[in-house]
């Protein structure tokens, strides 16, 4: 399966008119996205952008509703009351309505999750870390896969808000071994890269956000991954 990826969002609405266009045009059969909607540099007080990136991925959610949703941590800083860096108070109520529209949006059973698997292959904001899985699951939901990342999606804050978790985790940095690298591959964003780029299992491919200065850090194209054959590429809009 061709799954077209919409990483780190950060207030940018276009990202879902875009992936619309991608989806329309036949460029890949599903769609995930690795969230981080709101926050940006120097936005905290433009309540409007927050309204509408939100009302875009509301409209993306109903247009392709088999699309899946990662949480990342300027997501769940929302809801978990962790003022992390480009939180916006003021825009707080307006994002917990928001992402409460969001899950109405989505399908019975198609819920926001922490990490979400198509095939052998992992979707989530941060990355998927042997150490915290082992630490964390018994033995045998150790072994399957399945079973343990449905535990970690029930975790909550107290097992969630660390470094080490999937939402953030930088597998860019930290030379730690990733969960099942032979059989999974893992594709995630929350960390700023130049461009889409593959190192062991993990792909990295947060190449939309920008500097303070609004200047573009990576390529600005999205991902399109084959969840089969594990090949990748970018596309952008014409």
């Amino acid at each position: 399966m061709r799954v077209l990826v919409i990483p780190d969002v950060h207030l940018k609405p276009y990202l879902f008119y875009q992936a619309l266009e991608l989806m329309e045009k036949g460029e890949a059969d599903q769609a995930v996205c690795l969230m981080d909607i709101p926050d940006d540099w120097d936005r905290e007080y433009d309540i409007g952008l927050y309204v509408q990136t939100y009302d875009a991925a509301i409209e993306f959610a109903k247009r392709y509703p088999d699309a899946l949703w990662a949480y990342g941590n300027h997501d769940l800083c929302y809801l978990w009351n962790e003022r992390e860096s480009g939180y916006s108070p003021g825009a707080a109520r307006t994002v917990q309505e928001k992402l409460l529209e969001l899950h109405r949006a989505l399908p019975e059973g198609n819920e926001i999750r922490y990490i979400q698997k198509i095939d052998n292959v992992l979707f989530c904001h941060g990355g998927v870390l042997d150490y915290f899985v082992k630490s964390l699951v018994s033995p045998s939901e150790y072994k399957n896969e399945n079973k343990a990342i449905r535990k970690i999606n029930e975790f909550h804050h107290d097992l969630m808000w660390n470094d080490m978790s999937p939402i953030w985790l930088r597998p860019q940095y930290e030379r730690g071994k990733m969960y099942k690298p032979r059989k999974l591959l893992q594709i995630v964003g929350h960390t700023p890269v130049e461009k889409i780029y593959r190192e062991g299992n993990v792909i990295s491919c947060d190449v939309f956000s920008t500097y303070r200065d609004g200047r573009p850090i990576g390529t600005q194209e999205f991902p399109v991954i084959d969840t089969e054959t594990w090949e990748f590429w970018g596309i952008r809009c014409e």
